[in-house]
């Protein structure tokens, strides 16, 4: 029996491919949802629109400090992994449902499977960095989406029979989930925008919307790029971000602000979008995939394939280098997918299948 444990949505779309092929193998497998973001009732939806099974395990742990959130994780978890005695557990990425599975499972003599392990940012301040630097090490199958992240965990002494390179389950989600999109909604002409004609724009992340100087030179530099571009800036704003830029007497006047948007209606933002400005991991891959060009308002990534073939820039929170960046962006779109061709979650769960055939 296979494990799949996730909580945050960006788990749910990249676990997705693995949970369809599951489906399609008929293969023996549960879903335990943390909770970690949001509660299973929220989520439920999500899972109807991405046409995936309900959890049938659900903790609703919701949020807290890192202590208390990833404690209260480990008890659930401990408790429906000795009841089901799954042969592997999967997690995916680097949140706190990551470390609390792996560390459960591991705890239980359970095989732990990592989806996307051996990236890194090299910053050990941000949390996620401890949780999939963990993870990793504790992991008996490590599915590394690039050869990069490959060398990198051989690097850090794990043992290379362990790794296999598998592509990103991110691919696989795209092609699966963009057809889906179009089949069911036109979040174009529900904004009035046309392809190619507007430019998208997301960022939550604490170090950037927590310190004003950060923020600030955000949205100066998002005002540079509107006005060189001559194109709207379409903004669906994070709560998180929204609530910052008032605390912090910011304006957005000029930019587009709309609602947070469901993840098939954001897709169709993206891949119709002339660039994004974004800070985040999974959007930098998704646009990769799309072949949008990204302009990355971070320091540093842990997605550094994405710089090497050119589909992304780090441009930090200075204006001038962040209308600088976005100048250079939209100069070609013409590079190589580094993520693979959309089969990743059947390699995965074709060694999760010998695994434990293996086993029993």
């Amino acid at each position: 029996m296979i494990g799949i444990i996730l909580g945050t949505r960006p788990e749910i779309i990249k676990m997705s491919p693995i949970i369809k092929e599951c489906e399609e193998q008929n293969l023996d497998y549960f879903i335990l949802h943390t909770g970690q973001h949001y509660s299973y009732e929220m989520d439920r939806i999500f899972f109807d629109i991405l046409n995936l099974p309900q959890p049938e395990y659900n903790l609703d742990a919701g949020s807290g400090t890192h202590a208390s959130q990833t404690g209260k994780i480990m008890l659930g978890i401990e408790n429906v992994l000795l009841k089901t005695q799954p042969d592997i557990v999967l997690v995916q990425g680097d949140t706190n449902t990551v470390l609390s599975g792996s560390l459960v499972a591991a705890k239980l003599n359970i095989k732990v499977g990592h989806v996307e392990a051996g990236l890194r940012s090299f910053d050990h301040s941000m949390p996620e960095e401890i949780n999939r630097i963990v993870s990793d090490h504790i992991s008996d199958y490590l599915f590394a989406p690039t050869e990069t992240s490959s060398q990198q965990l051989i690097k850090e002494g794990i043992e290379p029979e362990k790794i296999f390179v598998t592509g990103n389950t991110v691919v696989d989600a795209v092609y699966q989930n963009i057809k889906i999109a179009k089949e069911k909604i036109n979040t174009l002409k529900d904004f009035h925008l046309f392809p190619k004609n507007y430019i998208l724009v997301t960022f939550h992340r604490a170090e950037n919307v927590d310190i004003k100087k950060r923020l600030e030179g955000i949205i100066i530099g998002l005002k540079l790029i509107k006005d060189y571009f001559s194109l709207p800036i379409v903004f669906p704003i994070h709560p998180r971000t929204e609530k910052m830029v008032e605390k912090l007497g910011l304006s957005l006047e000029g930019i587009d602000v709309i609602p947070p948007q469901g993840f098939l209606e954001f897709l169709q933002l993206e891949a119709n979008a002339k660039f994004v400005l974004t800070d985040s991991g999974g959007l930098q891959e998704e646009t990769c995939i799309l072949r949008v060009p990204c302009i990355t308002l971070r320091d540093n990534t842990e997605r550094p394939e994405t710089l090497e073939v050119g589909s992304n820039v780090l441009a930090g929170v200075n204006p001038l280098v962040i209308l600088n960046s976005a100048k250079n962006a939209v100069k070609e779109n013409n590079w190589s997918n580094p993520y693979g061709n959309g089969n990743a979650a059947r390699l995965i769960v074709d060694i999760c299948r010998l695994a434990t055939k293996e086993k029993n």
